[in-house]
């Protein structure tokens, strides 16, 4: 298990005196690393994912008094999806302080945004029992800053199938070139092939991230036709 870091730091910077400084050390500690006790953050999850979306609730409404509900709603759903909260997360450099097993560890754990946006509804659970809603607030808005949403990475597969299709093609074919490494950091290989020829390849730790990368690479630089695909590393 990876030792966390001295939480007297991140206390400073979420800016909450925890009077039970065990919520937070267990809003830090990922499954992997819950031990034969089985206590991890996955309930402070639970509720950190209904305080969030109070806390955000609120002061939206406040800040934006002509907005129609569905508009709140769509704003509120940017605000508390996985790339806001990972985006938190990392401002305050949660990922330093999470408890995680050698394998989450090895596999790049700490700035994975799931476990990250996880890990921040947990924190915010934390200081919710801790200090009651109006700390859970003030972090929030420590958490959020101005409340404007973190741009989302575009859905690559869907971009090119739209331009293939615009151009009278077939929808692209994604194809496993290969995989490597341990089962704990397995690295998949995706080549994408389109009507005309054209290739690209692209790399991560699933199938799907592999297909999103190597749609990227298609949209982003034109190959040859024909070009010979990469292998991965032997």
């Amino acid at each position: 298990m990876a030792e966390q870091g001295d939480l007297s730091v991140l206390i400073k910077r979420l800016g909450h005196a925890f009077r039970e400084s065990g919520l937070l050390s267990l809003a830090l500690t990922h499954p992997s690393a819950a031990g034969k006790e089985g206590a991890d953050n996955q309930r402070l999850e639970f509720l950190g994912d209904a305080v969030l979306e109070l806390c955000v609730s609120d002061e939206i409404y406040a800040r934006h008094p002509d907005m129609r509900e569905g508009e709140l709603t769509q704003l509120r759903a940017a605000l508390v999806r996985e790339e806001s909260l990972a985006e938190a997360a990392r401002g305050f450099g949660l990922g330093e302080f999470l408890r995680l097993d050698h394998g989450e560890e090895a596999s790049g754990g700490r700035d994975k945004p799931s476990m990250l946006a996880d890990a921040m509804e947990a924190v915010l659970a934390a200081v919710y029992l801790d200090g009651g809603l109006p700390a859970a607030r003030a972090v929030c808005g420590r958490m959020l800053g101005d409340f404007t949403p973190v741009a989302a990475e575009p859905n690559w597969k869907s971009a090119l199938q739209e331009r293939e299709q615009a151009r009278g093609h077939h929808a692209p074919l994604y194809h496993v070139m290969g995989d490597e490494g341990p089962p704990h950091a397995r690295v998949f290989f995706v080549e994408v092939c389109l009507q005309d020829g054209r290739r690209a390849q692209g790399s991560g730790a699933s199938k799907k991230q592999a297909e999103q990368e190597a749609a990227k690479a298609a949209m982003k630089r034109e190959g040859r036709p024909g070009s010979p695909a990469p292998r991965p590393p032997a």
